[in-house]
């Protein structure tokens, strides 16, 4: 591997991480925000669907820090663990758009030729679907008989982490593709040709590891557009059901109650924009201290 690929040393990588402001502000944040929607509902215990009609939408108190919604449910208890479910789609959606973009954008740029005509207009076919139409349009269509196979939460969880996922990975498969037209014409990665190297320990072995930088970028940012996505399913509707408190059904089951509860929308927003903004800033904190040219 010659010098000036390798990656930065850990060492290197954490001490340019932590000179930026924002990006340990985020990770601050989201650190906070993961040990609450861990261990919060550990330790307040107001179960997430009492219903009670006398508390209905109870402003903050005591009794209930973030007020109650129209049923009278603790959005406290609602907000955490809604954020474990918006949270986990985030995660799984960014693994399967990962792991669909790393793939496609390795072949295509370790191949070559029609290979890489095939693979890169199939990416543009769906850089030029409209996403969020096509989103809502899948989910309508293969919702219920999904739920009918794996269960009404487990077969939505599924089928919006596959459909999030592979609505979002021509980005990777873009990045991946470039450093691999890179970093597959060096000296190392011929010198492994001409020692008898089989093509996909080229791939994953000799190239890949020169080209993971920008998608550990990627990869932190589409956690982002994952949760953001899934907010918008559930806020119109189409997410998950209605007993299952995700952050974006709460905002959804808020909307008609801003003028005399805005407390119902602020908390569950305030929670998607935190964990969204802690996650763009860290992905830039990790571009800058994985970034080569700025060591």
């Amino acid at each position: 591997m010659p010098n000036n690929q390798s990656p930065p040393p850990g060492g290197d990588i954490w001490r340019k991480f932590r000179h930026q402001p924002q990006a340990m502000l985020g990770a601050v944040i989201i650190l906070i925000v993961i040990l609450s929607i861990l261990f919060g509902p550990l330790i307040y215990h107001i179960p997430i669907d009492k219903i009670d009609f006398a508390k209905a939408t109870l402003p903050p108190s005591g009794e209930h820090p973030f007020g109650t919604n129209d049923l009278g449910q603790d959005l406290l208890a609602r907000v955490l663990s809604g954020g474990r479910i918006s949270i986990a789609v985030g995660v799984f959606s960014m693994l399967v758009a990962i792991f669909l973009g790393t793939l496609i954008g390795a072949m295509s740029g370790f191949y070559g030729g029609w290979v890489d005509i095939i693979l890169m207009r199939v990416t543009d076919l769906f850089l030029a679907l409209p996403q969020l139409p096509l989103l809502l349009l899948i989910v309508f269509l293969f919702g219920n008989a999904i739920k009918a196979i794996a269960g009404p939460e487990l077969g939505i969880f599924v089928l919006v982490v596959l459909v999030i996922g592979g609505l979002n990975w021509m980005s990777v498969a873009r990045l991946v593709r470039a450093g691999f037209l890179t970093v597959r014409e060096m000296d190392f990665v011929t010198a492994a040709k001409a020692l008898g190297a089989p093509p996909w320990r080229l791939i994953w072995f000799h190239i890949l590891p020169n080209v993971i930088s920008p998608v550990i970028v990627a990869a932190t940012l589409s956690i982002g557009t994952a949760i953001i996505s899934e907010s918008t399913l559930s806020f119109l509707g189409l997410g998950f059901p209605p007993d299952v408190p995700t952050w974006g059904r709460m905002l959804y089951e808020a909307q008609n109650f801003l003028e005399f509860a805005p407390y119902m929308a602020l908390f569950p927003g305030m929670a998607i924009f935190l964990t969204v903004l802690s996650i763009n800033y860290i992905g830039d904190g990790l571009r800058d201290a994985l970034d080569p040219k700025m060591r």
